[in-house]
């Protein structure tokens, strides 16, 4: 990926309105286009060691830039980042997939369910409360930790949930609404010519975690 990507997202958090937009359409559309080439270029690797996403493009998968601003008070119309995430069901998916979001100072490559509904969700966490020693396992894996420090904290609750212990040893894994991993990059790395391998290494050091999670979400 060329400096060009992370320079169009830097001009527009610099200028986020229509009129700007519209008069570099076109740097837009170059941008766009090299995103979507690392996707298309990393999916059919993914699928060696993942299947499942074997079927989807870069079309399936990439957010679109617009922003829905109906009930929110950033009345901003575009997002400042390219995203993408790639499952067997494109963007539409609650995962597991794997996610690349480029942003100036904000870039990281993320694997895992992200969102999942109130069901899916409790069949994580039953997976997980009867098979702790093996999900502990896959978060201790050398290479996996390698790039990511451990499951991401964001809106954990603060009580134990809904059917299961208080006092079981791990709860604070059970608390976790989502259950992600992610490896934040340089703007160095993003531009380096090797930038698709290393890609495929990060997501091949999470994918255990993803068949962990498919798992969950089948049985």
């Amino acid at each position: 990926m060329t400096e060009l990507v992370l320079s169009f997202l830097k001009e527009l958090e610099k200028n986020n309105n229509r009129e700007w937009f519209q008069a570099n359409k076109g740097w837009y559309d170059e941008a766009k286009l090299e995103v979507e080439k690392l996707v298309n270029t990393v999916i059919p690797d993914i699928a060696r060691f993942d299947p499942s996403v074997n079927f989807v493009t870069a079309r399936d998968c990439m957010f679109r830039i617009f922003r829905d601003v109906r009930f929110s008070k950033d009345k901003a119309p575009y997002k400042n980042n390219f995203g993408a995430w790639i499952t067997k069901a494109g963007r539409k998916s609650c995962g597991p997939g794997y996610y690349i979001h480029i942003q100036p100072e904000e870039s990281l490559l993320s694997a895992g369910v992200y969102m999942p509904d109130p069901e899916k969700l409790k069949k994580i966490r039953q997976e997980i409360y009867y098979n702790i020693a093996e999900f502990k396992a896959i978060l201790g894996i050398k290479e996996l930790k390698k790039y990511a420090g451990g499951l991401d904290e964001m809106d954990k609750l603060k009580k134990s949930p809904k059917d299961f212990p208080a006092d079981f040893p791990d709860l604070d894994i059970l608390k976790n609404k989502h259950f992600t991993i992610s490896s934040h990059l340089t703007e160095t790395q993003l531009t380096e010519p090797g930038f698709p391998d290393f890609v495929l290494k990060v997501f091949n050091a999470m994918h255990p975690l993803n068949a962990f999670l498919g798992r969950a979400m089948d049985g």
